[in-house]
């Protein structure tokens, strides 16, 4: 067979040439068998707390154990209403327990007290002012005003109220005659009262 062999180089002989050759490539092909590759192709490590979750586990045992007590009451509740007349048992007999309630039951009682004896005392007390007197003291001050006035008090008023004149009696006399006559008539009402309160 080494005579068949055609080395790519040119060589002294062909067999020890073919020998060589097919050493060198055993060599190499189990180097390649052998080679380890430099780049890390393998699936990633993996870890139990990352698979097994002991803590969710934890909480839905937690949660199945609720669950089954609260379904033991209810189906002892359910026993008990079937058993018996099925009477409600929703009924709040707490009782408010305060440390302070009797201190606070005292103030109040002296805060009524106290409110009592003060509403007493109002009751009995005399007013400051005597009303009676500020009436009299508001009838001198009109008999002042009245003397001090040009004019009668409600003049005024009893000059708007009368009834107002037709066109005839206005065409016999003017508004001035009338204003002359009032004022006339006025001065001579000032002037009888002073002589009166002299």
């Amino acid at each position: 067979m080494h005579r068949a062999y055609q080395p790519i180089l040119p060589s002294g002989s062909k067999y020890l040439q073919e020998k060589w050759d097919r050493a060198c490539y055993h060599d190499h092909r189990r180097k390649v068998k052998a080679a380890k590759s430099t780049i890390d192709n393998n699936s990633p490590e993996t870890f139990s707390h990352l698979n097994l979750k002991f803590k969710k586990l934890k909480l839905e045992e937690e949660r199945l154990s609720t669950i089954e007590r609260d379904n033991q009451l209810l189906l002892q509740k359910m026993s008990t209403i079937m058993r018996t007349t099925g009477r409600i048992d929703n009924k709040n007999e707490y009782k408010l327990k305060s440390l302070n309630n009797e201190k606070r039951q005292r103030e109040q009682l002296r805060v009524n007290r106290e409110n009592k004896t003060m509403r007493e005392r109002l009751k009995m007390v005399q007013p400051q002012y005597d009303h009676l007197k500020l009436h009299e003291d508001w009838y001198k001050a009109e008999k002042l005003m009245d003397h001090i006035a040009r004019y009668p008090r409600g003049w005024y008023n009893a000059q708007n109220s009368k009834p107002k004149a037709s066109k005839s009696s206005l065409a016999e006399g003017t508004n001035e005659d009338k204003n002359k006559a009032a004022l006339s008539k006025g001065l001579e009402v000032k002037d009888n009262r002073k002589h009166g309160a002299k």
